[in-house]
């Protein structure tokens, strides 16, 4: 049954949103993080980290556990990522059934690095769903909570912010889309508090047409 999204324009976060990603990125961080004899849960650092400037939480990690990392490190954890994503990730539970019901315009909006993007798009078969219509904060130089990526993202599009909707699983980016103007979907996996008004918290993607239609 399809379900028309009233002529709005769907923005959708990639990481945890589209793609089961986060934990596999995260694994990719503990492994980098062991070489310096550090031990990191993967599970713990998705909680923490959905959503956030790589290099921001790297700093934190560095000052939590007072070391520095080598110029290499970007560069070996993205191949790490990489082998990881091509081995085992695969879209998020529901999500092919949620973009076949849903018409209208559709984009990714993503903190990481375009090439990673169509890395999952093109792994999980998502990338008929959106085209060239990715947009990447390494792009822009915008990162979530700044609501400049969601309105960079918007204008690209051709549509105004009210006529947009945002659909993330991060904080941060449920922080942009909504300080966006946007109507913003929460794809709240682990059963967060949400305090901004008018945010809308689901925990399964197959209710997401539903919601939308109303």
């Amino acid at each position: 049954m399809e379900v028309r999204a009233m002529n709005k324009c769907l923005l959708f976060d990639n990481d945890g949103t589209l793609v089961d990603s986060e934990y596999l990125c995260n694994v990719g961080l503990v492994l980098m993080f062991r070489r310096y004899g550090v031990e990191l849960d993967a599970d713990e650092l998705v909680i923490r980290f959905r959503g956030w400037k790589l290099a921001s939480l790297l700093s934190i990690l560095e000052q939590e556990n007072q070391l520095k990392i080598s110029q290499k490190f970007v560069k070996e954890y993205r191949k790490i990522v990489s082998e990881l994503f091509d081995k085992e990730l695969k879209p998020v539970e529901g999500v092919i059934d949620t973009l076949e019901a849903l018409e209208g315009p559709k984009a990714v909006v993503s903190s990481g690095p375009m090439h990673k993007i169509k890395q999952a798009l093109d792994v999980c078969g998502l990338t008929k769903y959106f085209g060239d219509n990715l947009f990447s904060s390494y792009d822009v130089g915008i990162w979530k909570p700044d609501p400049g990526i969601y309105l960079h993202a918007a204008k690209k599009m051709g549509y105004l912010p009210e006529n947009c909707i945002v659909i993330d699983d991060g904080p941060v980016g449920v922080k942009a889309g909504f300080e966006a103007g946007m109507k913003t979907y929460f794809f709240n996996r682990f059963n967060e508090e949400c305090d901004a008004e008018g945010v809308i918290s689901f925990r399964a993607m197959v209710d997401l047409p539903k919601l939308v239609g109303t």
